[in-house]
């Protein structure tokens, strides 16, 4: 499995996290559907970023 699937399971797994504890925290579906996208927006950012390959060709 590489290191982005991996990265984008832990990222899912928080993002189910905090979710859940806006749920409980009874805040409004409408607010956490919103939280949730954002954060999925930069989770694959975050994912794309760090295990990209670094490119040899540049110092």
């Amino acid at each position: 499995m590489s290191s982005f699937v991996l990265y984008l399971i832990g990222f899912a797994i928080l993002i189910g996290g905090i979710a859940w504890a806006l749920v409980e925290a009874g805040v409004p579906h409408l607010y956490i559907v919103i939280a949730s996208v954002i954060l999925t927006g930069v989770g694959i950012l975050k994912a794309v970023s760090h295990t990209r390959a670094k490119d040899i060709s540049r110092n």
